[in-house]
């Protein structure tokens, strides 16, 4: 790569400030692929002596990169590539499904694995009698060990009767009852990392994240399940194609 990192050299007779045409020329390299999720990023100092620009150039083209969350800094050890799950909204797959595909290692940190009697909302939204019980999993989602999300799930506890015996996958446990969703309903809007959220996925509070709230039903028509998601903004993507 760094035989090809003089192609990244800003035009100094161009208007548009050095710092920017340098944003830009690496957000397409990352976007085209020239650096893999969690590769470092050359130095300031590299880019500076390679590019013949001034650190202060580097810097102001990295913060802006940061800002757009292409690149995540890390304490005393540099600045890497932030990992992006593109998700596409046509198509229902688990987030283990989705991460494999992209080449990443799919994880679950479980904070919580319980039985109790449906609370109101999850007896609307699963269609419940009162008093059924479900079963609740709370845990963080990770790629390559990045904390990506964090996910509260219920389950008709018919379905799963011992959430301990699920692994990373969900929708592979589900499969194994013959209980796979087939099709799902999900919401999604922007809201502000709590203390406690900020806290689980390393963000600072307020930050902006995307709370995704996901019912999926069997073939039957039947709910199985009601997931409430809150994924890292600067990490997460969903795409829509729409057609005429």
């Amino acid at each position: 790569m760094l035989a090809q990192l003089s192609d990244f050299k800003p035009d100094a007779d161009s208007v548009t400030p050095l710092y920017m045409q340098l944003a830009n020329k690496l957000s397409a390299g990352i976007t085209s692929g020239d650096w893999r999720a969690n590769e470092a990023l050359p130095s300031e100092r590299m880019l500076s002596d390679m590019l013949d620009i001034s650190r202060v150039t580097a810097r102001k083209a990295i913060d802006m990169l940061c800002e757009r969350g292409m690149l995540t800094r890390r304490r005393g050890s540099g600045t890497y590539i932030t990992p992006k799950l593109e998700q596409p909204l046509s198509r229902l797959t688990s987030f283990s499904e989705e991460l494999s595909q992209r080449g990443f290692t799919a994880g679950s940190r479980w904070l919580e694995r319980e039985i109790g009697v449906a609370a109101p909302l999850e007896l609307l939204s699963l269609g419940l009698s009162p008093n059924m019980p479900v079963a609740r999993l709370r845990r963080l989602r990770t790629a390559d060990d990045v904390v990506m999300a964090i996910e509260t799930t219920t389950i008709p506890a018919i379905h799963m009767p011992d959430p301990h015996s699920v692994t990373d996958s969900l929708y592979g446990y589900l499969e194994a009852r013959g209980a796979i969703p087939m099709r799902a309903l999900q919401h999604i809007r922007a809201v502000n990392a709590n203390a406690e959220q900020a806290r689980l996925a390393g963000l600072a509070p307020g930050a902006a994240m995307l709370h995704i709230t996901r019912v999926s039903y069997l073939d039957s028509g039947a709910a199985v399940e009601l997931t409430h998601s809150f994924c890292r903004s600067d990490y997460y993507e969903f795409v829509a194609e729409s057609r005429r």
